[in-house]
């Protein structure tokens, strides 16, 4: 959650340093496993979670709350339904937690603990399979098989036949990075949390877990850069290579913060983490709704021009005073820190949004 508040919101999209951006479109970079990540651990906690054995209709609430809290950061400020984007991070968040959390309840009597997270790693692999066949061997209408491009995909063509072009990503209004056919494989993405949860919560010992989801890890991690071969890593498309590699990594991480933090014990370093994410919802939609007010605020600026207010707190109080990376860096850290500020409030006084 620290690191999609900071690459989401720096003090100027033209002055970032690389890792902190997407891949233009095939290729990862740091930035593209934040999102995964959130994906992923969203699958790991519904392991932990008794909430997640709660009756369908419950589960159903939740997936729709997150779903409506998405549709509400698309629709503010304007609150324009005739151009809202349906789709975005939130509602994907909310399919996938849908998804994986029947999932998990359908499984949770399993008779062996193996066969859960085995059967989550099988529907994942059917999942990404199925996705690749669709994306290499079916043609969009009018187009081609195969055809990865940003408009020529199947994918961008379901989404512009079935949500309409007004209703998709606005910065690019014929494709969308959280369109319709590529939440499929986002689904494996959440199940692959479901399986690493499933090892966590298991009978084996701790440096069993830890092993399990190394090895388990590096296997997937292989498997996605022999995929890129055929079938990029790509963020945007969220392909099945993308989903290998970074379920792999998520898997590794998974593992060192269990060692460090359950195994070990060294949980004060954690402590400002916990704080962001046992409020990461409000986390998300607060940010969202700051950097959204931000722009919507004009003010005039040092030249009488009218500008945005964030442009303006930019180019007074962060660009005088270091290189343009830097300051624009900095911008995205005192943004975090005022939303670290919220969360510590809430965390204080045990204020937790509990849908």
């Amino acid at each position: 959650m620290a690191a999609m508040v900071m690459v989401n919101n720096p003090g100027d999209w033209g002055q970032v340093y690389a890792p902190l951006l997407h891949a233009p479109w095939h290729g990862w970079t740091p930035t593209d496993l934040i999102f995964p990540f959130f994906v992923f651990i969203v699958g790991v906690s519904i392991t932990l979670s008794a909430r997640s054995q709660m009756p369908v209709a419950v589960i159903l609430r939740r997936a729709a709350f997150i779903f409506g809290l998405g549709l509400l950061l698309a629709l503010y400020p304007r609150f324009d339904l005739s151009t809202v984007r349906i789709m975005g991070v939130l509602q994907r968040l909310a399919i996938c937690y849908l998804a994986a959390a029947l999932f998990f309840r359908a499984f949770r009597d399993a008779e062996r603990e193996d066969d859960t997270w085995q059967a989550a790693i099988g529907v994942s692999a059917l999942v990404l399979l199925a996705y690749w066949g669709l994306m290499m061997f079916v043609p969009p209408p009018g187009g081609v098989a195969g055809d990865l491009t940003q408009s020529g995909n199947l994918g961008a063509w379901l989404d512009r036949t079935v949500l309409g072009e007004a209703h998709l990503w606005r910065s690019a209004r014929t494709w969308d990075p959280e369109g319709l056919l590529s939440t499929l494989p986002a689904i494996a993405t959440a199940l692959t949390g479901v399986a690493a949860g499933v090892i966590i919560t298991s009978e084996r010992t701790q440096s069993e877990k830890v092993a399990f989801l190394i090895a388990g890890g590096g296997v997937a991690i292989a498997m996605g850069l022999v995929w890129d071969r055929s079938f990029p890593i790509n963020k945007n498309l969220w392909t099945s290579s993308y989903v290998l590699l970074t379920s792999g990594i998520a898997s590794v991480t998974l593992a060192a913060c269990y060692w460090l933090l359950d195994v070990r014990q060294q949980r004060t370093i954690a402590r400002p983490f916990v704080v962001l994410g046992m409020n990461a919802l409000i986390l998300f939609v607060a940010s969202g709704l700051l950097v959204k007010t931000l722009i919507w605020i004009r003010v005039t600026g040092a030249a009488g021009t009218d500008i945005t207010l964030l442009r303006y707190l930019y180019e007074t109080f962060f660009q005088p005073y270091g290189s343009s990376k830097n300051t624009s860096l900095a911008f995205a850290l005192a943004n975090l820190l005022v939303l670290y500020g919220l969360c510590e409030v809430l965390y204080r006084r045990k204020w937790f949004l509990r849908v």
